[in-house]
């Protein structure tokens, strides 16, 4: 059974970083690619950056994330991250890891960012 389990959310003010982390299982994770989405209060969810499976050389990030977020991939430890870095109180919102499997989507629990100005 695939699950998903994010973590790393918290608190900050804004200009400060923080790592998320997904710790994925019950699926050949190094073949997929994954997503980090968020959904703030009101708002639909929305893309926020994804890699490329194996290597993980293929990147994309939202226009409003760009040059400020990161993700990668950790094959052996089947984790995949959100390095986010000068936050901003835009970036409030919780956020959920994602793959997708025969057609079905898979999210985990979600971790709350909270970026204070």
């Amino acid at each position: 059974q695939v699950q998903l389990v994010e973590s790393g959310g918290g608190l900050v003010q804004a200009g400060a970083s923080l790592r998320l982390s997904c710790a994925a299982s019950g699926m050949l994770f190094s073949s997929k690619p994954m997503y980090w989405y968020r959904q703030a209060p009101g708002n639909q969810r929305e893309l926020v950056a994804s890699i490329s499976s194996n290597s993980g050389s293929t990147t994309t990030y939202a226009h409003s994330v760009k040059g400020r977020f990161t993700i990668s991939r950790d094959n052996a430890k089947k984790m995949v991250y959100l390095q986010m870095n000068s936050l901003k109180p835009e970036d409030t919102a919780v956020y959920y890891c994602s793959c997708r499997l025969k057609s079905r989507d898979y999210w985990g629990q979600g971790t709350q960012v909270t970026v204070s100005s």
